[in-house]
């Protein structure tokens, strides 16, 4: 029992919510964005090995049409970064651009082996786009539904389940290509795209980040402010009318 003289001192601090685990909130983010990343490493590990298979001699192009995806996938990333900061709609654009992934990775597989290399530049770009430039609209995502955990420990989770799905899908896909071929490699690509796209789908969109940035004292006293200029400016009017 508290003894009466120093009661202030038996008053144990309420634990706070950010002791928790910082998978609690923001689990949901971590397995699509792994799948999507998972894919993208399994994909420009076996590039090469999949051109040669359909266009025989052609290891420079091959070489290119990773850069190709490398320098689309630059360009979606800057694109999707800026439509972000200025929307805001979190699950909105990471659910488009995951579905545009998968479009795009359909497209790929069902036109690799039609003979023209140039569709070949074209589909594996618009492809590169999309799944990289998802990478960051993952990271943010996360950041906001386990806030406020670190960036840091979101980001350092993300990038585990993103190196395990990795080795996983390079290693299964190299095993299919293999034995049955290129297509069926990546059509094992899609299901698990597809599946990152239906869990981003349900994944709810909490945005804690946002929310503690609208309570900050500085955004109220600017709220305020605001509300006091808006209110002021009927008075202003009906003194000059009369």
């Amino acid at each position: 029992m508290c003894p009466d003289l120093h009661p202030p001192k038996c008053v144990q601090p309420p634990l706070s919510s950010s002791s928790s685990s910082p998978l609690k909130g923001g689990q949901e983010a971590f397995a699509p964005l792994g799948l999507n990343a998972g894919a993208f490493y399994a994909l420009s590990t076996l590039l090469n090995r999949m051109v040669i298979w359909h266009y025989p001699g052609e290891e420079v192009n091959a070489g290119r049409i990773g850069l190709t995806i490398v320098i689309a996938g630059m360009l979606g990333a800057v694109i999707s970064g800026i439509w972000l900061d200025r929307s805001k709609t979190y699950k909105e654009t990471t659910l488009v651009v995951y579905i545009m992934t998968l479009v795009g990775m359909v497209v790929y597989t069902f036109t690799l082996n039609l003979g023209h290399l140039w569709v070949v530049f074209i589909t594996a770009g618009t492809m590169g786009f999309f799944m990289t430039g998802y990478l960051p609209l993952g990271f943010e995502f996360a950041a906001e539904l386990t806030y406020p955990e670190s960036e840091g420990i979101s980001s350092g989770l993300l990038n585990i389940s993103a190196q395990v799905f990795g080795i996983i899908f390079t290693i299964s896909q190299g095993q299919i290509i293999d034995n049955y071929g290129t297509k069926p490699g990546n059509i094992f690509l899609c299901l698990f795209l597809t599946l990152g796209a239906a869990l981003t789908a349900f994944i709810k969109p909490d945005l804690r980040r946002q929310k503690a940035n609208k309570e900050t004292p500085e955004n109220k006293l600017q709220e305020e402010e605001e509300e006091s200029n808006t209110s002021k400016v009927p008075t202003a009017v009906s003194e000059d009318h009369l």
